[in-house]
């Protein structure tokens, strides 16, 4: 409990230190965003107080109508920015004003700051909101009281690591920020400059912002203008004051939809992802209004998880204004908005990829793996996001759609073939994707997390199934090849029928089976799952993150054509094969090449290299 009558000092967390370095090296040419910053904050506190008072009355007794004020004082050299909001309260202050309670906060801050350039869209992905006004101020004031509440503070601070926190008095509840500028900021102190500011970066608040008697902005909700009349420039700034970044919208979504559940929704799509994107609270951070009152972000009902990565506002007159948070998330008239919502987007996201190919190939980079978690959180919309993934593969430098996939397919191919790993460009040297290759049969190279998952749920598109290439006998026999076939091959499955004998003797229940491969052509062995188990990617993810100890065992597959095992084959044929060192080293040397090909560690190092060493003896 804070002491209401001593003045407390407090060390800012480590990571708002790293921000406040960051803004101060990197930000001075773009400083002015100061004031849009504040100005949106204190925007934000009006919406806030706006949404509690519609069930308390009572504290919002005094807050006849919301403002923001800005003051200038030149003797002083003083910029203030009042709000008649929600204001905030000792812990407010402290979590607010202290600290940056988001995951991953610190190593991103630490990898911004190692980037001497100081990237203007770096930073941008992480905002920077009340902390800006250092960029023009040696040392800031924030007096403030919350509503409802009878106590008001002071919080003071030169930015430098240390900020106080004393009791102060407060006759009504809001927040004012005053700024004590730097020598080399007195051009805030100009009328015409502030106005410009106002007029370029917050026109869209939906509260007056005075500069004495003079409103400075047009005041009105920009969602509810007709899309016609909104420019580009104020849908940038619009959408930086609602995402608090600093790059453009690569999409903007804006629609009227009239119907069961009437809707407006003003959204974008960002050029650049957040930082936090894989955050695991996946939060949305559209907000949502009733009437232009705004009631809440973080609405999970509102914006799918795998659309978080949108921003904006959505707003419905059909809606209760006096709903909780909490019974929004079970809304049916929100899920009907979220449905149309969902169904929009995913609609805009395809035309966009056919007339902006390269520009898609962008957000799919940034955004596709986020997109892809739909393909299980959503059945119902799942042919419609199958529509907008894209894909690298062995057919194509580029990305490639499934349809486009499909109509590639061969003559008496019935299967999409992929193969998962972690790195699309070391999967393309898979040993698995040889016989694949020599057919000219095309391979989708999967390598997010996200794929093994949404796999299990998906089972064909357009009439063919999905099929990995490391699991199961393949189907490469029945696909016709336009590839110029090599010299028929003399070798003989068969031939390898006594090596394999001696091979399964050896492993004994290191391999579930040993058997002749049709999908190898250069290198000697590979693994691969049983028809009906698991993938090796898949059992490495699951081991990584602790829900799975012991995987199943693996068929190995050995290529006749080989001149490795085309040797060791005639060596098997011996009378005393089966107790042949070389030829049991060789067993499980081929079992650990295997592994390697699979970025896997041989099960025995230390034996691995006595046998590589007894192998490479024997030869020399």
């Amino acid at each position: 409990m804070a002491n209401a009558d001593v003045k407390e000092t407090f060390s800012f967390q480590t990571e708002v230190g790293q921000l406040l370095d960051i803004v101060a090296g990197s930000l001075y040419s773009n400083r002015e965003i100061f004031l849009r910053e504040l100005i949106s904050n204190a925007s934000d506190a009006c919406d806030k107080l706006r949404y509690e008072a519609l069930t308390r009355p009572e504290i919002a007794a005094n807050a006849e109508q919301f403002v923001i004020a800005l003051e200038v004082d030149k003797k002083a050299k003083t910029l203030s920015i009042s709000d008649n909001g929600i204001g905030m309260n000792h812990a407010d202050l402290l979590e607010t004003l202290g600290t940056i309670a988001r995951s991953g906060t610190g190593a991103f801050l630490e990898a911004l700051k190692e980037d001497k350039k100081g990237d203007l869209g770096l930073i941008g992905q992480f905002g920077v909101g009340f902390y800006s006004a250092f960029m023009v101020a040696n040392k800031v004031e924030v007096t403030t009281r919350k509503a409802g509440e009878d106590q008001s503070w002071l919080w003071v601070s030169d930015g430098k690591g240390e900020f106080t926190i004393e009791p102060t008095d407060k006759s009504e509840c809001g927040t004012t920020v005053v700024l004590h500028l730097k020598k080399d900021a007195k051009e805030f102190l100009e009328d015409v400059r502030i106005q410009h500011i106002v007029r370029t970066y917050s026109d869209h608040i939906g509260f007056p912002v005075l500069l004495g008697d003079e409103t400075l902005n047009s005041a009105s909700a920009i969602w509810t203008r007709p899309p016609k009349e909104v420019t580009e420039e104020q849908h940038t700034e619009f959408y930086h004051h609602s995402s608090h970044a600093f790059d453009t919208p690569w999409l903007v979504l804006h629609n009227r939809v009239e119907g069961v559940v009437n809707h407006t929704s003003l959204l974008y799509v960002p050029s650049m992802a957040p930082f936090d994107l894989y955050d695991n609270e996946r939060k949305s951070h559209v907000k949502l209004y009733v009437n232009r009152v705004f009631i809440s972000e973080n609405t999970e009902g509102l914006i799918p998880s795998y659309l978080r990565f949108l921003r904006g506002v959505v707003d419905s007159e059909d809606l209760s204004l006096n709903v909780s948070r909490e019974m929004l998330q079970s809304d049916p008239k929100l899920t009907k908005i979220k449905k149309a919502l969902s169904n929009k987007v995913l609609s805009e996201l395809k035309k966009k990829a056919s007339k902006a190919p390269d520009e898609y190939t962008t957000f799919w980079e940034n955004f596709g793996a986020v997109l892809k978690e739909g393909l299980i959180e959503d059945p119902d919309l799942q042919n419609k996001l199958l529509e907008v993934c894209r894909f690298s593969s062995t057919g194509n430098d580029g990305l490639t759609s499934l349809s486009d996939y499909v109509a590639r397919c061969k003559e008496g191919q019935d299967s999409i073939y992929y193969i998962t790993g972690e790195d699309s460009k070391k999967l393309v040297h898979s040993p698995q994707l040889e016989g694949f290759k020599a057919k000219g049969v095309e391979v989708l190279l999967l390598s997010d997390n996200v794929d093994e998952f949404w796999l299990q749920h998906v089972t064909e598109f357009e009439g063919k199934t999905f099929k990995s290439v490391t699991r199961g006998a393949t189907e490469l026999d029945k696909i016709e090849s336009d590839q110029i076939e090599d010299a028929e091959d003399s070798s003989d499955e068969s031939d390898l029928a006594d090596l394999i004998a001696v091979i399964k003797v050896e492993l004994g229940d290191a391999v579930k089976d040993v058997r002749p491969s049709k999908r190898l052509t250069s290198s000697p062995v590979c693994l691969v799952a049983d028809e009906g188990d698991m993938d090796a990617n898949l059992e490495r993810l699951l081991k990584r993150h602790g829900q799975m100890v012991d995987g199943a065992t693996r068929i190995l597959e050995l290529n006749p054509t080989h001149s490795i095992l085309e040797k060791l084959a005639q060596r098997a044929k011996g009378e005393k094969a089966a107790s042949d060192p070389l030829l049991q080293d060789a067993a499980h040397l081929l079992l650990d090449q295997a592994k390697i090909a699979d970025g896997e560690a041989p099960s025995d190092p230390a034996e691995f290299v006595r046998r590589l060493s007894a192998v490479f003896d024997k030869a020399l």
